[in-house]
């Protein structure tokens, strides 16, 4: 049996522990927040029944690892699906759903031929996906193949709002196979857990614990010291323990802080890896504010957000103490003003383009509201980003990596989170001090 230190308590790091302790060996898992479920972690506000998530979330009925998972810890009860309308937003003439085929065929910014144009390169993605035949596509940047294969009118009006709203300054540089895993990962419906995503990952943290293992809240990894005999000593600010391996599943930039033994060519690939931080205000209205729509995609142009989800168009409100709930989201570099604003001042920067959104709107709506930022939420992926992609075996004996930069081709999200936290946990299991002690069966 081996001493197992996991660093960070989102879904990676869970999903790591409890593969890890049910094939015997002692898991500790470390976390700085004072709950677990990292960036699907939620909060809740005067009077509400369930949680919501900080930064918004959902699943999609193809998201086969977390689905493995709600089984494998007996959450079923919590999981369900539902549809809702999800489209963009047009500076004339307002917002279009574009969530399903038929919105899709008759999307009038797009005359016929665009439009089904458009709806047999979708088709064929998907093709690609059962054929596994996508890696040509990381050698070309998605603006250049989606001019190619639906056109010029087709993306810069339904897609380069998307990329430069979501990529900023690296719009241009985004691998056409990330595009290509977005597009074939997602289905119409989608998925949540009553009592928010939040109930879910303490579901998943009983189960870790009633296999043996502990979870440290409010605990910050301050240093991973590798030592003479292989092993690992994790020092926070209360304690130094002693183990055999060590997962950390936080961001690029904490792994090098937190382990300067890191060798220098490996520290510079981790250097390579860019990202963007993500930042949502949370706005409670007495009222609905898009009358119908879950998720807008916004025209930057425009509006000072990429996204507008009204969460309580696809969860009622009445968990929510009656109250309409409204993500403003956006995804930015870490360096941008954003991050250094207080709630009151983004809000005054974001109430005018609600009034965009509704022309009824007024302040007076406003029940509450909640501002959550995150340095590290976005990774960007570039022509032949696989050749950037670090193993998730560091060069150090007993340091592990799995984080949302290793995903890829596929998106960031709860469901490919519980996936490398699989595969992280498989990897560490056929080292031979790792052997499990019996074998993982369903439970």
């Amino acid at each position: 049996m081996s001493r197992v230190a996991i660093i960070g308590a989102g879904f990676a790091g869970l999903t790591a522990a409890y593969d890890l302790a049910r094939a015997g060996h002692s898991v500790t898992v470390f976390e700085a927040a004072p709950q677990v479920g990292g960036l699907a972690a939620g909060f809740r506000g005067a009077g509400w029944d369930w949680s919501l998530e900080k930064f918004y979330h959902h699943i999609f009925q193809s998201d086969r690892d977390i689905l493995e998972l709600v089984t494998q810890v007996g959450a079923e009860d919590l999981l369900f699906f539902t549809k809702a309308v999800s489209g963009m937003w047009d500076a004339k003439q307002g917002w279009y759903e574009l969530g399903g085929i038929v919105p899709l065929l008759t999307f009038p910014l797009l005359p016929l031929q665009d439009r089904l144009r458009q709806a047999f390169v979708g088709a064929w993605m998907k093709g690609l996906k059962v054929l596994n035949r996508w890696q040509h596509l990381e050698q070309v940047t998605t603006e250049q193949y989606l001019q190619r294969t639906m056109g010029k009118r087709v993306y810069e009006t339904v897609w380069k709002p998307v990329l430069e709203g979501k990529f900023g300054p690296y719009a241009s540089e985004i691998n056409a196979a990330w595009f290509w895993a977005r597009i074939v990962s997602r289905t119409f419906k989608l998925g949540y857990f009553r009592g928010g995503f939040q109930a879910f990952a303490d579901r998943v943290a009983a189960a870790v614990r009633n296999q043996g293992a502990t979870i440290k809240l409010n605990a910050p990894v301050q240093r991973l010291e590798p030592q003479a005999d292989g092993g690992w000593h994790v020092l926070t600010a209360d304690s130094v323990e002693a183990f055999d391996q060590v997962l950390s599943t936080t961001s690029p930039s904490l792994l090098r802080r937190m382990t300067p033994e890191l060798p220098a060519s490996y520290t510079a690939k981790l250097e390579s890896l860019k990202s963007l931080g993500a930042v949502v205000l949370t706005v409670a209205l007495d009222r609905s504010l898009t009358n119908g729509m879950y998720w807008m995609n916004m025209n930057k142009e425009r509006f000072p957000f990429l996204a507008l989800v009204e969460h309580t168009q696809m969860i009622d409100k009445r968990h929510y103490n009656g109250q309409h709930l409204v993500y403003l989201g956006d995804y930015l570099e870490p360096s941008h003003e954003y991050f250094q604003l207080t709630p009151e001042q983004l809000l005054e920067r974001f109430l005018p383009a609600l009034t965009l959104v509704n022309k009824d709107f007024d302040r007076s709506w406003i029940q509450g509201y909640w501002l959550h930022r995150e340095t590290y939420a976005q990774p960007v992926v570039p022509v032949n980003h696989s050749r950037s992609i670090p193993p998730l075996a560091t060069p150090l004996p007993g340091l592990w990596w799995a984080s949302m930069s290793q995903v890829y081709p596929w998106d960031r999200g709860t469901n490919f989170a519980v996936e490398i936290g699989r595969r992280v946990a498989q990897e560490m299991l056929k080292q031979p001090q790792m052997a499990p002690a019996h074998a993982l069966t369903p439970s």
